[in-house]
């Protein structure tokens, strides 16, 4: 597989500037799915790329959920994987280093895990084990204020108000 972005460029785009308008809660859509409630939000870089956060999480255990950061990929339909913040719910293994955990863990898009191919090849696949997170709500939380340059038109003590319960 042909390497989308270098890792240089992967880190640009994660401090890119991620401005949230003021009205971001009521635009991030519900979309019920079997098993999993979804969510999904789009937004402007300042540096003209379009980023997508998905939330989805089990309707059943609570620790199983994602918080999915991606940018569309320019010409074509594809949403390339930046992040992907995961629950407590499943055995992680890096398939180059080898290490297997079963923990929180946060998904980085790498150019090795490109470069490495296969059916399904995933930019992502590498994942590091985190203590900054203990449930969904703080997953996104610490991505939207630590993590990935985003913005906040209004208060940043309002997305705490989120209504990520269904």
């Amino acid at each position: 597989m042909a390497v989308t972005y270098t890792d240089t460029e992967i880190s640009r785009l994660l401090v890119e500037e991620k401005p949230l308008p003021a009205d971001w809660q009521q635009q991030f859509r519900r979309n019920p799915k079997r098993g999993h409630d979804e969510r999904e939000l789009s937004v402007a870089g300042g540096e003209g790329n379009r980023f997508r956060i998905i939330f989805r999480k089990s309707q059943s255990n609570l620790l199983d959920f994602s918080v999915i950061l991606g940018v569309e990929v320019p010409l074509s339909n594809r949403l390339f994987r930046l992040r992907r913040y995961n629950g407590k719910s499943h055995e992680h293994t890096n398939q180059i280093e080898g290490d297997s955990f079963y923990d929180f863990h946060i998904h980085m898009a790498t150019e090795r895990y490109q470069l490495l191919g296969g059916r399904e090849p995933r930019e992502d696949a590498y994942a590091e084990v985190t203590d900054r997170y203990s449930d969904a709500s703080g997953a996104l939380a610490y991505m939207l204020l630590e993590d990935a340059g985003f913005t906040f038109a209004g208060p940043q003590t309002a997305m705490f108000f989120l209504p990520l319960e269904v």
